[in-house]
């Protein structure tokens, strides 16, 4: 529910195809637990969850996957149902501009974000936002608040209606949920992961305003092709000049064997794989 003006649209966004496929993750991840629950098998059920939800003490002795796959659990259906309505509701918005890929690197890059916002604030600053080392946290909150961020950033313009009341600028309701995020950490503990909340608004700006536009695949990709040739152009030449020291010792012309690099006086091109 968005506009580029003072109007309201009250369309529903498309679901695209990265949307499409977390909800399915995160919703049959979160009935296929409560089916194998239903079937006598709670305990086993508890016990595996367990291992995936993101615990800073399991993480700092090398459980690392909990960075991410903390984010595909939830701790009830309206946890859940909530979390994949605004999924849909402003994540579609960033695919539909970004394409799915990109959106992609930036919803784990959140999702793990978030993570380590957590772990890190857990063993530095935990008395003071009620978070324990041993304290699981678990749902997909620290990618969605990265996309809040994220829109926020580059629609931030737009208006969206707010329980069918009022409407108001994206980025006014976006710095509205950083504060109570922030203001909630800082109080009673609720058993609301306002820390996973405020680390996503965090590396949701960091990927926006400082990752390339290509996206981090391909900014890592061309990076290391462009080393590797250079790495090669180097070894290339190094062997040359051996050569040609080689061949000066033997009183030949070391051009008969090993002519000059044709592109000396050419600028770099584009890397090749």
């Amino acid at each position: 529910m968005s506009s580029t003006g003072t109007s309201v649209n009250l369309s529903l966004p498309p679901f695209t195809r990265a949307i499409k496929i977390l909800i399915a993750l995160n919703a049959g991840i979160f009935f296929l637990l409560m089916l194998v629950g239903a079937l006598g098998f709670g305990t086993q059920a508890e016990r595996c969850t367990r291992t995936f939800l993101l615990v800073s003490s399991d993480v700092v002795h090398g459980h690392i996957y909990q960075l991410v796959t903390y984010g595909f659990f939830h701790a009830g259906l309206m946890h859940l149902l909530f979390n994949m309505l605004s999924l849909w509701m402003f994540g579609s918005m960033l695919e539909s501009a970004w394409g799915s890929r990109k959106f992609w690197e930036f919803y784990l890059f959140g999702v793990a974000g978030a993570g380590i916002t957590t772990v890190a604030i857990a063993y530095t600053f935990g008395s003071v936002v009620h978070l324990s080392p041993d304290t699981p946290t678990l749902g997909a909150s620290g990618g969605i608040y990265a996309i809040f961020m994220a829109c926020a950033m580059l629609f931030g313009d737009r208006e969206v209606l707010v329980l069918l009341l009022f409407s108001i600028k994206l980025k006014y309701l976006v710095a509205a949920m950083a504060f109570i995020a922030l203001v909630s950490a800082l109080g009673d503990a609720s058993g609301t992961a306002n820390v996973a909340h405020l680390g996503g608004l965090l590396f949701g700006y960091i990927f926006v305003r400082f990752v390339p536009r290509r996206g981090l695949t391909l900014s890592f990709s061309e990076s290391y092709f462009a080393i590797r040739n250079s790495y090669h152009r180097w070894k290339r030449k190094r062997a040359a000049s051996k050569f040609q020291v080689y061949m000066r010792k033997h009183e030949e012309d070391p051009k008969r064997f090993f002519p000059e690099d044709p592109d000396k006086d050419k600028k770099d091109g584009p890397w090749v794989n």
